[in-house]
């Protein structure tokens, strides 16, 4: 049993994870940041929840950069071959649940 506080999480880096679940290869992970994170895509779908703060979710649908804000509540999902990058507006709280490993 494990009862976790997001609005206390930080760490020493922008990104420092807190490893909360490893389900049959699925990660589930707490992250704090305060900067932008890389284009990547990932090895598989991964779901991303905005738990405190406001992310700025860039990613490319048909070769075009899109950007969507997200506020605390809001999930962004990545299909398999998504590219995005996730650009925090100040401090911010994240789950992230994505194949255990992945970018």
């Amino acid at each position: 049993m494990k009862i976790i506080r997001s609005k206390d999480f930080t760490a020493s880096r922008a990104w420092g994870a807190l490893d909360i679940a490893s389900m049959n290869g699925i990660s589930t992970r707490l992250h704090w940041t305060n900067q932008p994170y890389k284009w990547h895509i990932n090895d598989g779908e991964e779901v991303f929840v905005v738990l405190d703060g406001i992310v700025d979710m860039h990613y490319r649908e048909a070769g075009t950069e899109q950007v969507s804000r997200l506020a605390a509540g809001d999930i962004f999902y990545a299909g398999i071959g998504c590219e995005h990058v996730a650009h925090p507006v100040g401090e911010a709280r994240i789950l992230v649940v994505e194949t255990a490993g992945s970018v």
